[in-house]
This record gives C-alpha cells, structure tokens and sequence, in this order.
C-alpha cells in the first residue's frame, strides 16, 4: 500500500502553494524499508519507494551516530543522529528500525517520535506496510517498530530517541534508509543512502569465568565432562550473571528456546546455546546442532563482557539417564507410571512386567531429526541401537525418542524385565557405548 500524495488546495479548488510539491512517501514510506540484513526486506529506492541511483550510489553519505556512543544502558533513552550529506538534496526523509544482532526479525527496544515523526507497527512479513502506532506500544502481532518522517525536512541532520531493552539483550543495529530528494516533484533522480550502527549492552560488571573443568552435562543425569548436540549442560564459574532467574514462556520465540537471558549467552563453536538458568555461578544450557567433534571452544557473555574462551571435548552423543535419588551410597533412576515416582528407596517399588518411563539427555540424533533448542511436538525415535537392560536383561521399549512438549529431554518407556526382587542395576547400550553411570531401578514383587 502507498501512502498518498499531500497536495496543499484551497476551498475554491485553486492550488495556494507548492514551493515544494510532496511526492508518495512524502508522509513516510510503508514499513519494512530499512534493508534489514537477513530478512529479504528492500530499501526505500527503485520499485520500493523513490526510483534513482543505486543504494549508497549517489556519490554522498549516510553518518549515524548514538548519544551514548557504542553502547546502551537497558531500559535508558538515547538520542539517535543521522547525518545526509549529498550536495544535490534538497529535503530529506528516513525510515529506522532496531533489531537484536541475534535475530534481525526480534524488535530490539523502543522508539519515540519527535517533531515531524511517526511510529510504525508491522509484523515479520516484509509484505506488511504497518501501521501507526497506538498510544499503548504495538500489538504482538505486530511487534516491530520503525520510526520515519511525516513530511520532508529542509535539514540534513535528524535526530530521533530510542529506548534500549529493559534487559541487556547482547548486541543491538539501529539500521537506516535516508532519502537525498532533489525536490523535482516526483520519486525520479532521489538518492537513497542505508546504513546501521551496533550497540553492544555497557558492562556492568566484572569478566565472566568458567571454572576450570566447570562444564558438564546436566548433574542429575550423569555429570560427565564434554557436550554433544543437544544435551543439557552446566556451566559453574564466577560473575556468569548479574540476575538469577529461569526462562520463561514470554523468553521463547515460538517453539524455540531463548539464546539469551538477561544479557547472558553462550557460544559453543561459535554456535549460540539455549538458556534456561542462568546465576552468578551457574548456566544451564542446551548444546546447539552443528558443533562438531573434538575439541572446541565454549565462551559465556554477560551484557558486553565475554569469559576467556574454554576448551570442551565435543562427542556426537554423551547420553545420561535421569538418577536423582541416593540412598546407601547408591544412585537410583527415576522411575515413573503416570506421575508416580517407582523403583528407588522411599517410593513403591515395581515388579516385572510393569512400564515404567525413564528420562535422558545427550542421546543424539532422532528419527525425525529434531533441532536443538525446539519443543518436541512430533513422536519419533532415537536414530543409533539403543539398548536398556534392568538387571542384565534388555528391557522391551515401547517408545525411545525425545519427549513430546519438552526441549532436549528424551522419554523411554521401557517394560520391566523378569529379574529377582531387589536393586537391579539399569544400564544402557547406545551405539556399543555406555552412559559410565552406576544407577539402580529396585525391583518388589
């Protein structure tokens, strides 16, 4: 949709002046022409907006600068400057977006509109021209904001305010698309210049660091040292958060986990983690896909402040079964039917024949694949031979794959063999590895 043209008339239907005719786009373009990186979405020249030289083609330039320089303080307001400099402008207009560096399709803060300026809400779909802003900030279904101009300035230089996230949220581009306009009355001959600026979160506190051997998978599930795709680890060091806190339903974009919790994120080979604990001495975290084997590099961020990088031991699987209980100096697996905890010390115990579900982490690839840090929707199986013996003797499985509604917990629901009451010892074949844990399931007539 296009915005119309403004053409001032009098009543009688006489034109009473014009000394600069406004073209279309002269109230703003539609949203999504700010060319932000990774969403196919246009800049504000040939068949989008104004039709002239290429963009940043037009022998002048675009100069962006932030109040507070290179970073932002969350939840504080800054003031945005553009500069346009091209010597055959004779008015000029804009369009600006914010985005997390992260993910270019996340609106990143608030803007607020100055003198001669708009507020645009639209959707992720480049397609969607917007529109403006209610008192009350955009719907979610409409979450991103751009900022622009109601009318050509006369000036070159524009100023406008933003308003950093209330959390550090890693680093942030403010992106721009400025239009040169030779004031010819028509969209033909403008230049339109883009460009961005990145905000990185000011430090707020001393340097992350990971303890040495402080990587593990999740403790109750084994605590073995290295990653593997998609299994759960912990992180243990000093200054890895200034909060503490779980994730939450609102942290999530869609069916998929958060990368990044107050500021705090992890990269394992250079690939971000999904958070869900984060603490001054603890992160918990999902390893992401794609990271490799051997050793490789784990570094934890904290607003702008990174850890020393570390090394891990990566491996495509490092399977762990859910043991949380001990009893005599002896870890048990927790056992459940229905919601009722069986098989360790304190709770009934089951006898052959019984189903019982069993959780783990770390245990590959599935059949279908499933991504990493994705809520499991689909049923589907564990893609390598896997093998559960209770007492020695294998355990018929039912079901083996990762557990629907949950991110990175497999389920097994596994019939107990015909073994004599007792501690049976519960171990695991995957692939001709073992899990390494000592974990019993005890079994009573």
């Amino acid at each position: 949709m296009k915005r119309q043209k403004k053409i001032f008339i009098a009543k009688c239907g006489l034109v009473l002046a014009v000394p600069v005719m406004l073209w279309a786009y002269a109230s703003g373009p539609d949203a999504h022409k700010t060319g932000v990186p990774g969403t196919n979405e246009p800049t504000c020249n040939m068949t989008s907006c104004h039709v002239g030289t290429p963009v940043n083609g037009g022998g002048g330039k675009l100069e962006i600068t932030a109040s507070d320089g290179t970073t932002y303080t969350p939840g504080q307001r800054q003031t945005i400057t553009i500069k346009i400099t091209d010597s055959a402008a004779r008015v000029y207009g804009f369009q600006a977006t914010a985005r997390l560096t992260s993910d270019p399709n996340q609106q990143a803060g608030t803007f607020t509109a100055g003198s001669n300026q708009q507020i645009l809400c639209a959707s992720t779909n480049i397609n969607d021209a917007g529109s403006l802003r209610p008192a009350t900030g955009c719907p979610s279904t409409k979450p991103l904001e751009f900022v622009e101009h109601t009318q050509p300035f006369q000036t070159n230089t524009i100023t406008f305010n933003w308003t950093a996230p209330a959390t550090a949220s890693g680093k942030i581009a403010i992106y721009v698309s400025a239009n040169a306009a030779n004031g010819n009355t028509n969209e033909n001959g403008d230049h339109i210049y883009n460009g961005s600026i990145t905000l990185d979160a000011a430090s707020t506190g001393p340097k992350p660091a990971v303890a040495q051997g402080g990587v593990i998978n999740a403790a109750q599930f084994g605590a073995k040292a290295g990653v593997a795709p998609g299994t759960w680890i912990e992180i243990y060091g000093t200054n890895l958060s200034s909060t503490t806190r779980e994730w939450a339903g609102g942290d999530f974009n869609g069916t998929t986990a958060p990368t990044s919790l107050d500021g705090v994120s992890v990269t394992i080979a250079g690939k971000p983690a999904f958070i869900r604990f984060i603490s001054p001495g603890q992160i918990n975290a999902q390893v992401p896909d794609g990271i490799g084997t051997g050793v490789v590099q784990l570094v934890v961020t904290s607003g702008s402040t990174s850890s020393d990088p570390i090394n891990v031991t990566a491996t495509d699987a490092l399977p762990g079964l859910l043991a949380p209980f001990n009893s005599g100096g002896k870890n048990y697996v927790a056992g459940l039917q229905g919601s009722t905890i069986v098989g360790s010390p304190g709770f009934a115990g089951v006898k052959p024949g019984d189903v019982v579900t069993m959780y783990g982490i770390g245990f590959g690839a599935t059949n279908p694949a499933i991504s990493a840090g994705k809520i499991t929707a689909d049923l589907n199986s564990v893609a390598a031979p896997l093998r559960i013996l209770i007492g020695g003797s294998e355990a018929t499985a039912s079901y083996k794959g990762l557990g629907p509604n949950f991110v990175g917990l497999y389920q097994f629901n596994v019939t107990v063999p015909n073994v004599p009451d007792g501690d049976q010892p519960v171990t695991v074949d995957l692939n001709g590895s073992g899990t390494g844990q000592t974990i019993y399931l005890t079994v009573k007539r």
